[in-house]
């Protein structure tokens, strides 16, 4: 309970518990009656009937101890914080998305790097706006999240086109797309790949660039090599290893 006197009603006065005006005979309110964020609220699920006054209180069957539950404060899960994206984030969504994650990680993460936002009604329309115009053509249509992915995995891979040496033959765009789609698994389109202006009708280094969505460009290295029929590079990567395995055994023996 509250301490007596003005030390109480001041108390109770500033942490808002009087009902109405405290005078000098008002009861005060008890802390212990302000439920926490933390508590648990039940009640009965049986009324508990009151023993006649001046009887002796009956003891209690079991069905008077079973409560139903009105709010969990102590086990419910942890609220989530909705952010509006502005940069297209890994394993959330691209920019403009309006995503629910983590507090911590809203905070720590997102809003602190500059990657997100709060979804305000100015964001929003913000936002909207942007989709409009770009769906207009008068604005530049960010690059996407597969976009972005597909630039990451381009800087670091390197093409290897293979040839055969028995014609004469010329690099095409149309060439260069089939092996990338054969040795690094990414379907590229003609149109999107611009070798050197010098023509290739050699084996060696070279480059070529391509030009994801429209927006962004990266330079792949390129090495044009003797093309090698599957079975016969097998067998060739075969005796590498056998050779190596060879010499390991030797060293070990000496």
């Amino acid at each position: 309970m509250l301490a007596p006197g003005a030390a109480g009603r001041a108390l109770s006065r500033a942490l808002g518990l009087g009902h109405g005006p405290v005078g000098p005979g008002a009861p005060a309110r008890a802390l212990s009656l302000s439920h926490g964020p933390g508590s648990v609220v039940v009640e009965r699920v049986y009324p508990v009937p009151l023993a006649r006054a001046g009887a002796v209180p009956r003891p209690q069957p079991r069905r008077f101890r079973v409560f139903r539950l009105l709010r969990d404060g102590k086990h419910r899960p942890r609220g989530e914080l909705e952010l509006l994206l502005s940069r297209a984030v890994q394993g959330l969504g691209g920019r403009g998305d309006v995503v629910s994650v983590g507090k911590s990680r809203g905070r720590n993460q997102l809003l602190a790097q500059g990657l997100a936002q709060y979804p305000s009604p100015e964001n929003l329309r913000r936002f909207q706006r942007e989709r409009e115009l770009a769906q207009q053509g008068k604005l530049e249509e960010p690059q996407t999240l597969s976009g972005q992915k597909t630039l990451e995995f381009l800087r670091r891979c390197r093409l290897q086109v293979g040839m055969k040496n028995n014609r004469s033959w010329e690099l095409s765009p149309a060439i260069v797309a089939r092996h990338f789609l054969k040795n690094l698994g990414v379907s590229v389109p003609p149109h999107a790949l611009r070798l050197p202006p010098e023509p290739i009708t050699r084996w060696g280094h070279s480059w070529c660039d391509v030009t994801v969505n429209g927006l962004d460009t990266v330079r792949v290295p390129m090495d044009v090599v003797q093309f090698l029929h599957p079975k016969t590079k097998r067998f060739r990567h075969w005796r590498q290893r056998q050779q190596q395995q060879l010499e390991s055994s030797r060293e070990r023996l000496l």
